[in-house]
């Protein structure tokens, strides 16, 4: 299962001019991406001048031009921006995804911090729940693996989980092989997980996350080259790399439908 990190909070078009930020080209681009295979797409919203937004018209925009264009499975960041408070970042949880994210923990971000204490989880948990939405749960770190079990026995989690390992972020775990094995030996049995690997760590981790059994996110949120010095011209040719590697490595790739019945949505 890939998914594409289409657009992300932070990735600008003075970094790249291939990143998408209005409603319009962030579904175009969704459908770029469901055509060289990934199954589901992680969106963000932006504003016309490429400033984060997590408001509900932008998200419900967002959804309802890529079900036009696709069958591509939709999730919502719940992350927003750094900064964010937790009303402003799950508003778009209106809109019923068909799954959203769920980061467990506080991490450094760089020279800033993302902020998750415990009451700010437990609140996008419940939101989550209210609306029927699947949760992946985002891992920067070990300690995020423990408070997702705690929140199952708070009821507030329902096995089995997805879980998304993201590695190499200043401040969160490094994307070395021994920390994605690391992670994968903490999970309950019968979790499905993925792997997102920062900057020039994407496409090696993604090898070793097919090679492991697991799923794959790759997209200009966490990369903007393809290779050494050479931008990606979309989410959409990092999925073709992916894509290439999974055929040589024997795993067929999953169709929307077929993830969906991996990970358990409701459609």
């Amino acid at each position: 299962m890939i998914t594409a990190a289409i657009v992300g909070a932070e990735v600008m078009r003075e970094h790249t001019p291939h990143v998408p930020y209005t409603p319009e080209e962030i579904a175009e681009e969704a459908r770029r991406c469901r055509e060289s295979g990934a199954a589901m797409v992680h969106v963000h919203g932006r504003k016309d001048d490429g400033a984060p937004t997590q408001d509900r018209e932008t998200f419900g925009e967002i959804l309802r031009l890529i079900r036009e264009r696709s069958d591509v499975l939709v999730q919502f960041s719940t992350g927003g921006a750094v900064g964010m408070g937790v009303e402003e970042r799950i508003e778009g949880l209106d809109h019923c995804p068909d799954m959203a994210t769920l980061t467990t923990g506080t991490v450094n971000f760089g020279e800033e911090v993302f902020m998750n204490d415990l009451p700010t989880i437990r609140t996008i948990a419940e939101r989550l729940k209210e609306k029927g939405v699947r949760p992946e749960v985002e891992i920067f770190d070990t300690g995020m693996v423990d408070t997702a079990l705690r929140l199952i026995k708070e009821g507030l989690l329902e096995p089995p989980l997805h879980f998304d390992f993201v590695l190499g972020v200043q401040g969160g775990m490094s994307a070395r092989i021994e920390s994605l094995d690391f992670l994968i030996g903490m999970l309950p049995e019968g979790s499905t997980w993925s792997v997102a690997g920062m900057g020039r760590h994407e496409l090696p981790l993604a090898k070793a996350a097919i090679d492991r059994g697991g799923h794959v996110r790759v997209g200009l949120e966490d990369n903007i080259y393809i290779s050494k010095g050479v931008l990606a011209r979309g989410s959409w040719e990092l999925v073709d790399a992916v894509v290439d590697y999974a055929e040589q490595a024997g795993r067929p790739i999953a169709t929307p439908s077929e993830a969906a019945e991996l990970l358990q949505l409701t459609r």
